[in-house]
């Protein structure tokens, strides 16, 4: 009954402007978002795009497609956004083709080449790698992060449906998706009048998550040196030590 604009025209809003001279501290972490929490469904639903609303996936599948925004290969061994890939590229990673024999039902004992098509669908899509920098201002007296890169991670099955694991797809430039994320809406469960965007989302920290890296001296995840709860107490361990760094600022 009346046309939303306010969404679609939505700019991001702009990062305050860094120094190095007050830029006290800094941590790099990497955490894991898994849209399987009840928190996080509103990155992963709708799996089929509606008028007014995409996931996440779709949004960043029809932003690298309309070359808005890029993808960066090789997402398991660099997160340094070194290697741009094509459209093309993108294409053939969402979309497989295999040729299997098959028996022809009319003619028994023979068969017949056929070519299968799977591709890689919002619904696929389980869990986001979320590399970001954490830092306290001096100058501002506050701490405050950076989001650098997502990394779509797609579930893996065997012939059998049985699971296997995650496989990341690709790094995106958080930066440079911004404009994107600021025209795209957020479900929002109290009113449907006042939409979020995915850019609300992530600079607001309106998402539930665990860290699975911090810098450390032997580049390696949590996940390499801890298990089970373990390892759940050193994601915990990672983010007390931030916000105890921010507490300890105002007694230096």
């Amino acid at each position: 009954f009346y046309l939303k604009d306010n969404v679609r025209n939505r700019k991001p809003e702009p990062y305050v402007h860094e120094d190095e001279s007050d830029v006290m501290w800094s941590k790099r972490v990497w955490r894991t978002i898994d849209l399987r929490e009840k928190f996080n469904l509103p990155i992963y639903y709708p799996e089929t795009p509606i008028n007014d609303r995409k996931s996440l996936f779709d949004v960043i599948k029809a932003g690298i497609f309309s070359g808005e925004i890029f993808a960066f290969d090789n997402p398991a061994f660099d997160d340094e956004f070194k290697v741009q890939m094509s459209i093309e590229e993108v294409s053939n990673l969402l979309i497989q083709k295999d040729s299997v024999d098959r028996e022809d039902p009319d003619n028994p004992e023979t068969y017949k080449r056929i070519q299968i098509i799977t591709e890689t669908t919002s619904a696929d899509i389980k869990q986001y790698w979320v590399k970001e920098d954490w830092f306290f201002d001096n100058k501002r007296s506050v701490m405050d992060v950076r989001i650098l890169g997502l990394c779509p991670l797609k579930q893996k099955l065997d012939a059998t449906g049985a699971w296997l694991g995650m496989e990341p797809l690709f790094w995106i430039y958080f930066p440079q998706c911004r404009n994107l994320f600021a025209k795209s809406e957020v479900f929002n469960t109290k009113n449907n009048a006042q939409r979020n965007t995915f850019d609300d989302l992530f600079s607001q920290r309106m998402f539930s998550s665990y860290i699975r890296q911090e810098s450390n001296v032997y580049d390696r995840t949590i996940n390499s040196y801890a298990e089970g709860v373990d390892a759940i107490l050193e994601s915990d361990r990672v983010k007390d030590d931030i916000f105890r760094t921010e507490h300890d600022m105002w007694h230096l």
